[in-house]
């Protein structure tokens, strides 16, 4: 998501590490115990033409690699969004061409993917009427006109707008899943996951699946937790996350949680309230998710994030810095998310504030692939980068 000034949701209010991002993590090590190296970060989209949006990356079983984006797109906002998978069977050393698994009549936007414990792949997705007012106000602009835009642009857009009348274009929005049994060679037909957030649910201890997120468009527009019991075939609602004390829950966005070894579930939570505005928030449940604490601060300026238990049981979050250095940036807790450590650097190279969205998998030798989006100087348009890495 962009910074606010990019008006990116009204709806919702190849270059590698520089030796100067090492050395800011090594004294984020030396200073707090938590520091990383980064060891290769590259572009892993093959098809500059499209613009690549807000990925999430899965490390199943078998060891492939999952990654999914919204992709096809021609900007941050438009009406050609659809959901693409890339599969890597190499630890991300290679990508496979992408294969397009969702693609609705409107703009279908940030994908998220998981593996339950049954082999089951789920991916979830939203669909958005967001560029609607960018098409509006383009039509009654004069041919020829300061601003006006240029005519195979427009066409493009009202053939994909026209597709469907006004009211079946209401009707298309939703917060969406789709599910493969087979490893991801069929998918189901799209059904409502009830909420959204852009990376999806999580797999608790007890076989549960849990989902923090937001009712976008249907239902009560509520903020907190869905639970599937049936390998995520169904969703049921499970309990509200209460704001803070002068917060209103309509500005906390895109959640993402993480169940602790000793069972606390963090939920992170991207903020727009005016108290920590742009910040990341944090909520925890002792008791399976029924009941949460009040979101509060954790002094992390930057979202939205990713959380990841590590297999040595400390939890990583990471999470998109839309100021100086741009880029990515992760931390460490190694008490249950009660503490953070200081920030480490993925990638500081950025050029614009439209990037971030990481998410990060723990790889069989113990190290970090983390992929995020990135609108690049030297590419048309935004494309998908990963980052290898190493705790030190």
């Amino acid at each position: 998501m962009r910074p606010r000034s990019l008006s990116r949701r009204r709806f919702l209010h190849a270059a590698a590490g520089t030796s100067a991002f090492l050395l800011l993590n090594r004294k984020a090590a030396a200073s707090n115990g938590a520091g990383c190296e980064v060891i290769e970060t590259r572009v892993i989209t093959l098809d500059d033409r499209y613009y690549h949006g807000w990925p999430t990356v899965a490390r199943r079983s078998n060891g492939q690699l999952l990654s999914v984006c919204s992709g096809g797109r021609e900007e941050h906002v438009c009406p050609f969004g659809r959901v693409d998978l890339y599969v890597s069977g190499d630890d991300g050393k290679t990508w496979g061409w992408p294969r397009t698994v969702l693609d609705s009549d409107i703009d279908d936007r940030d994908a998220g993917v998981l593996e339950t414990r049954n082999g089951t792949l789920l991916i979830t997705t939203f669909t958005s009427l967001a560029y609607e007012p960018q098409l509006n106000a383009a039509e009654k602009i004069e041919k020829g006109a300061v601003g006006a835009w240029p005519p195979d642009r427009l066409a493009r857009w009202q053939a994909a707008h026209q597709r469907l009348s006004a009211e079946q274009r209401q009707s298309e929005l939703g917060q969406w899943m789709i599910r493969s049994t087979d490893g991801g060679r069929t998918w189901s037909p799209r059904y409502s996951s009830i909420v959204n957030s852009p990376h999806g649910p999580i797999q608790l201890r007890d076989g549960r699946l849990l989902y923090a997120g937001k009712e976008l468009w249907t239902g009560e527009k509520r903020t907190g937790v869905c639970e599937s019991r049936d390998d995520g075939q169904t969703w049921q609602w499970l309990s509200a996350i209460t704001p803070r004390p002068g917060d209103s829950a309509d500005d906390y966005h895109e959640l993402h949680a993480v169940e602790s070894n000793s069972g606390r579930i963090l939920v992170q939570i991207r903020n727009h309230n005016r108290a920590n505005s742009g910040e990341t928030l944090q909520c925890e449940s002792e008791d399976g998710g029924k009941t949460w604490s009040v979101p509060h601060e954790i002094g992390v300026w930057g979202l939205p994030s990713h959380l990841l238990k590590l297999r040595s049981g400390a939890i990583l979050m990471t999470y998109g810095h839309r100021r100086t250095p741009l880029g990515n940036q992760a931390r460490l807790s190694t008490d249950d998310g009660r503490t953070w450590s200081e920030a480490m650097i993925i990638s500081g190279d950025g050029t614009s504030g439209d990037l971030g969205y990481p998410s990060t998998v723990e790889l069989a030798d113990g190290s970090l692939l983390t992929v995020w989006y990135e609108a690049m100087k030297e590419s048309p348009r935004a494309v998908l980068r990963q980052a290898r890495w190493k705790l030190v």
